[in-house]
């Protein structure tokens, strides 16, 4: 469905009713899966670890466990969580290419890393699969951003004139 926008341009995929019902459940599903599979992962070792973690592996862990906490309010607003998924694929996608392709290239290749190329590798395919692009486009690209001063404060434009900048 097209609407018209306020310049007189219309958009479409620009409401939920725009994004089929299939898709609004297949975004639920992977919401589900990151707040279950990763939660079950990831809490546990916060809650009660087995030693104290170093400060990097403590970092990993915190943003999971944000990550997947935040995934359960996307059960019940997908499309307002969509930047959750976004940040997913986005920190996935820099990993694979910053970290697992050089380790790969130099011949640095571990169970370890093999095991988390795949986790890394399916879970950016699952969000590139099931994030709505064509609302996303309407909704975070077409759309004007929101305003950068309080609606009450006046603007004010400063004009020069030719003159003034000559110096005459």
């Amino acid at each position: 469905m097209a609407d018209n926008l306020d310049d007189g341009t219309t958009t479409s995929f620009d409401r939920q009713d725009d994004v089929s019902t299939l898709r609004m459940y297949a975004l639920r599903v992977v919401y589900f899966g990151n707040f279950v599979f990763l939660g079950v992962n990831v809490w546990p070792r916060l809650i009660n670890p087995a030693k104290p973690m170093d400060a990097m592996t403590g970092v990993a862990f915190a943003f999971w466990a944000a990550l997947s906490t935040l995934c359960a309010l996307g059960l019940r607003y997908p499309l307002k969580m969509l930047p959750v998924l976004f940040m997913q694929l986005f920190y996935k996608a820099v990993w694979l290419l910053a970290v697992a392709l050089p380790l790969w290239s130099a011949g640095q290749w571990s169970s370890g890393t093999a095991g988390m190329f795949k986790v890394f590798l399916a879970g950016a395919v699952a969000d590139l699969l099931v994030i709505p692009w064509p609302y996303v486009f309407a909704n975070y690209v077409k759309t004007p951003g929101d305003r950068w001063r309080s609606a009450n404060q006046p603007s004010h434009t400063i004009v020069a004139s030719p003159t003034r900048i000559a110096g005459n």
